[in-house]
């Protein structure tokens, strides 16, 4: 993992904790223009749904970020593939002699 990656993703992860605190300590202290015209219950609500957006926002813009990261072909080892393959058409006996063990003891 690149370092540019690891930045992204902390400054992402900043931003979903602040940008919402932000918001709502900006709706709670009327910091925010046409906020102090809200009833409690009305502010509760609008604070918390513009907290929730903008946690959606940074996630969205989070995504386009990395969709936009450049894709380096990766080729996977041939000796581990090789590895694989021969395990996965390798028969096992294990599953044969467990249901011969299961119809002696019947």
């Amino acid at each position: 993992m690149s370092a540019s990656v690891i930045k992204k993703f902390f400054i992402a992860s900043m931003f979903m904790w602040i940008a919402p605190l932000a918001i709502l300590y900006g709706f709670n202290h009327n910091l925010l223009p046409g906020s102090s015209n809200l009833s409690p219950h009305a502010m509760t609500l609008v604070s918390g749904f513009v907290a929730v957006i903008s946690v959606n926002i940074v996630i969205a813009f989070y995504i386009y970020m990395a969709m936009k990261e450049p894709v380096d072909k990766h080729e996977p080892d041939p000796k581990f593939l090789a590895d694989a393959k021969a395990s996965v058409s390798k028969p096992t006996g294990e599953a044969s002699t467990s249901s011969e063990s299961s119809k002696k003891q019947e």
